[in-house]
């Protein structure tokens, strides 16, 4: 409990100190923001800051910061380290810049931005690896919640009868303004989210149980340690616990409805922090969880359901539950929206009428429907889906680094871009390791390839950044 202590401590420190030297790298002003000129009644509206943090919030925490940090904490006490020092200086960061390129440029969705800064051929892969992106995150984040809401409810509401609720209420969330549904039932999702964290943070106080400290050790004590190497896997599994591409896609929706630039700190990189507490609390439970019960291989649901119930009670378990339930459900149907919207900036297709977001939506929802399909057909296929949505999902995190830390050369010189610059090359080296090791889907190497190839990819990185920084420089046009 003293690391648990630590972590969060440390966490909240990250906000306070790192989050403002990032925010005065960016320089918020006082200019007019897209929700103020660009106004339509449908996607760019001006909404109260403390509603746009709790959609970002609910936008962004889907299952990664509870199953990714559950499922993380396997590997033993690293995963804390992982959680804390990559929500501070690799995930809040990449929110953070992230949000605030979009609001700096109208709105934009995060294939456009990235467009401006790795040239147009990047923009143009980005286009279509985001919107596949979106319905991989549709299909998986329709299963664990569904099949949590089937074990509180009657036999006949059972697990498919909550994947078609689910489902049309991701079709609506999407077609509908934002101040309709989810600025609306945002905050009530939000309310449930924040009772589970804080109701399971005062229950580990009061618990106080017996973890193993950093100090103890480092070791993977996953079960199956010979093939899921805490390098790259861990890092790959707790994704939104600490970073994840996903995000990235999701704040230009907020960007969309923010009314001053100086709102961002506490809506982008406050929102992945608290996504990080989230992830730490979890993967704190999840420790407790496998040494009272022994460690073996647990669904997440398990030890989320057993938690709840246990700890609080059946009405605090429910409401938890429910809190967990939001997570998922709450990036889901944004995730669908956000797919629309990149869409749309592509096609140049206005939004104000239902008639041009259904052209998109439509065939968007049957392709989605397929996956969703394929995914539920059995237990190999969801794993398939999740393993290719994990990677992709780290993958789109590295282009978005590597855009704003060019962003950052551009307009901001100095070492400004070392904030962006060395978790792009982390990321880099994870996502590359990790398709070389996973055996299935990837190409099933062992870690003593992996890890020079990764490596490799990451020097190569490197010196094509330090090429082009130098070609820059000597054009006379970067900032002193």
């Amino acid at each position: 409990m003293i690391t648990f202590t630590i972590c969060l401590l440390a966490l909240i420190a990250g906000y306070l100190l790192y989050g403002r030297v990032v925010e005065r790298i960016f320089g918020p002003d006082d200019r007019r923001t897209p929700a103020l000129t660009k106004a339509d009644g449908v996607d760019y509206i001006p909404l109260p800051t403390w509603k746009i943090f709790m959609i970002q919030f609910l936008n962004i925490a889907g299952v990664g910061p509870i199953f990714g940090a559950i499922m993380g904490a396997m590997f033993g006490t690293a995963s804390y380290l992982w959680i804390v020092l990559g929500s501070i200086f690799a995930g809040a960061v990449h929110d953070y810049l992230s949000g605030m390129l979009s609001l700096r440029n109208g709105g934009e969705s995060l294939p456009e931005i990235i467009g401006r800064y790795l040239g147009l051929t990047t923009k143009q892969v980005m286009r279509a690896f985001t919107v596949v992106l979106m319905m991989l995150v549709g299909a998986v984040f329709v299963a664990s919640p569904a099949g949590l809401l089937a074990r509180l409810t009657p036999e006949s509401l059972d697990v498919t009868f909550w994947i078609i609720v689910i489902f049309i209420y991701y079709i609506l969330a999407t077609l509908l303004p934002v101040d309709k549904i989810i600025g609306k039932i945002y905050p009530l999702f939000a309310v449930a989210l924040i009772f589970m964290a804080v109701g399971i943070l005062v229950m580990l106080y009061v618990h106080h149980p017996a973890l193993p400290e950093l100090w103890d050790g480092l070791e993977n004590t996953h079960p199956q340690a010979e093939t899921s190497p805490i390098f790259p896997m861990m890092f790959i599994t707790i994704a939104c616990g600490a970073i994840s591409g996903f995000h990235a896609t999701q704040s230009p929706l907020m960007a969309r409805c923010i009314t001053s630039e100086r709102h961002g700190r506490p809506v982008f990189y406050g929102a992945m922090i608290t996504e990080g507490v989230v992830a730490l609390v979890w993967a704190t439970v999840a420790t407790y969880f496998f040494h009272e019960n022994g460690m073996g291989l647990s669904d997440a649901s398990v030890v989320v359901f057993d938690i709840s119930k246990g700890w609080l009670g059946e009405v605090g378990g429910v409401l938890a539950i429910l809190g967990v339930v939001a997570a998922p459900i709450t990036s889901g149907d944004t995730a669908f929206r956000s797919a629309r919207l990149i869409v749309a900036d592509f096609l140049h297709l206005e939004q104000k009428s239902m008639r041009r977001r259904l052209y998109i939506c439509i065939p968007m929802f049957v392709a989605a429907a397929a996956l969703l399909v394929y995914s539920l057909r059995d237990a190999e296929g969801f794993q398939r889906i999740w393993r290719y949505f994990a990677w992709a999902n780290q993958t789109l995190s590295v282009f978005t680094l590597w855009a704003v830390t060019i962003w950052l050369v551009r307009e901001r010189g100095r070492f400004s871009y070392l904030v962006t610059l060395l978790p792009a090359l982390l990321m880099t080296a994870v996502c590359t390791s990790y398709i070389c090791v996973e055996p299935k889907g990837g190409l099933g190497l062992g870690l003593q390839y992996a890890g020079p190839i990764a490596v490799g990819a990451a020097v190569v990185g490197l010196v094509w950044f330090a090429l082009w920084k130098r070609k820059y420089e000597q054009t006379g046009r970067i900032r002193a």
